[in-house]
């Protein structure tokens, strides 16, 4: 698979219309977004936190020299794809919002109210 596939399929859409609970969609998005970004935090800092206790347990290398490795070319490229697909993941809310706009073939200023538009 194509790096870039893996960006796109991180945004992909569940069949039928989202739903949403809170007072308005904007909040419902923020909180979405947040909540996304809390899960990917809380699961990364365990695993980090993992291999750095066992590495350091098994005297394979010690936290100070994880706080001062030099990525080379190669591995900073594979981080900012990693990057991509974990913004592509967190952001999937607005993509598929802004696909659905792109379906309905709305005029601009048709797309303009619908994303200003305050609930009564």
């Amino acid at each position: 698979m194509a790096d870039i596939d893996k960006v796109n399929l991180a945004g992909t859409k569940a069949k039928g219309k989202r739903p949403y609970f809170l007072a308005d969609k904007q909040t419902e998005q923020t909180l979405s977004i947040t909540m996304a970004l809390a899960m990917e935090l809380a699961v990364a800092r365990e695993r980090i936190d993992t291999l750095e206790c066992l590495l350091e347990e098994k005297g394979v290398i010690s936290r100070e020299e994880v706080e001062h490795y030099k990525p080379n070319a190669e591995e900073v490229a594979r981080r900012s794809l990693q990057t991509q697909e974990y913004l592509a993941r967190i952001l999937r809310i607005l993509q598929q919002d802004r696909e659905a706009l792109a379906v309905n073939d709305l005029s601009v200023q048709e797309v303009q109210d619908i994303l200003t538009r305050h609930p009564e």
